[in-house]
């Protein structure tokens, strides 16, 4: 169990890189963890559960090492096809990567859905394990106390031998840098998987489609993010602009399920619908490094989640 370490790793150390998965049960701090450790926004965040649906990797470039990160959604008791596929989607990056950070927020007692996916992980012997504890700005020492003597002993009772256990706070950076250290210990000798300065291998066209997302879940009902996809049509630089003043024109479609989340999405006389584009054009423009403009248009399909045809469509 590690609570404080200022110890520099050691110049001499041979050089790692890998890759290393966050699960945990959805809006346990996976994605928020993700952006903090590369220190730039590559995966969605949400106060909303169940908002990551793509395998984001962040990368984290380190003198000795090189960590690739990659964020999948929260493994959960599926209601709906898009549920059953995104439940593989996360099983299936187990069994790929080298080191599995299970993320439990310190505000919440241990529940059903940690045990549900403590139990999974204890299936997988040869991967080495560290239990993140997320959240700890929310929580008072007695309270986090309680809930690393909590995780301990959830490990034992199920056989699982935890490499760490580490308590973090991704929006208050305090040991972020340690959770980067001690994942990178776990990695394999070996040399960069990806250019030095690379964050992300997502495509772009993903990650503006993330960050839409994001900006559309903000401040909507409960069941609206669970029916919102973002599909990103075409990203075009604007024809006969000055090299000093370059325009990217993005055009892309928000897909809801029902006609009545229409009203929802777009707000009154369009107000809402402008808000989340003006939010999104800015996070974009920060990727992209570029000015953009940004075209979005709201769709209705119909319980596209329930639908085969539908989920090929909107990419799942």
């Amino acid at each position: 169990m590690v609570l404080m370490s200022d110890t520099p790793s050691s110049p001499a150390s041979p050089y790692r890189s890998g890759f290393a998965c966050f699960v945990g049960r959805p809006n346990a701090g996976k994605s928020t963890l993700t952006n903090a450790l590369v220190g730039t926004k590559v995966a969605i965040t949400s106060d909303r559960p169940q908002t990551t649906r793509h395998t984001v990797r962040g990368i984290v470039h380190r003198p000795d090492s090189q960590l690739v990160l990659v964020d999948t959604p929260g493994l959960h008791k599926p209601r709906t096809l898009l549920g059953e596929r995104l439940n593989d989607l996360v099983r299936s990056t187990w069994a790929e990567v080298d080191v599995i950070g299970f993320c439990l927020p310190a505000d919440q007692k241990l529940g059903p859905g940690d045990k549900f996916i403590a139990k999974e992980l204890a299936e997988i012997k040869k991967t080495p394990k560290v239990a993140i504890v997320t959240k700890t700005d929310l929580v008072d020492s007695k309270r986090l106390a309680e809930q690393l003597i909590a995780i301990a002993q959830l490990g034992a009772e199920l056989g699982i031998e935890w490499a760490e256990i580490i308590p973090v706070s991704a929006t208050g950076d305090k040991q972020v840098d340690l959770v980067a250290e001690l994942l990178t210990k776990l990695l394999p000798e070996g040399q960069p998987l990806y250019p030095d300065g690379d964050l992300t291998d997502e495509p772009e066209q993903i990650m503006v489609a993330e960050l839409i997302r994001e900006a559309a879940l903000e401040g909507v009902r409960d069941e609206l993010p669970h029916s919102l996809a973002v599909v990103v049509e075409e990203m075009i630089p604007r024809e006969d602009r000055p090299a000093d003043r370059p325009l990217l024109d993005i055009h892309a479609n928000v897909y809801i399920e029902r006609q009545s989340q229409k009203a929802i999405v777009i707000g009154a006389k369009g107000a809402r619908l402008k808000h989340v584009g003006t939010t999104a054009r800015k996070h974009i423009e920060a990727l992209l490094g570029t000015p953009v403009y940004l075209d979005l248009h709201v769709k209705v399909a119909k319980d596209w989640q329930r639908d085969p045809k539908q989920l090929r469509k909107l990419g799942f």
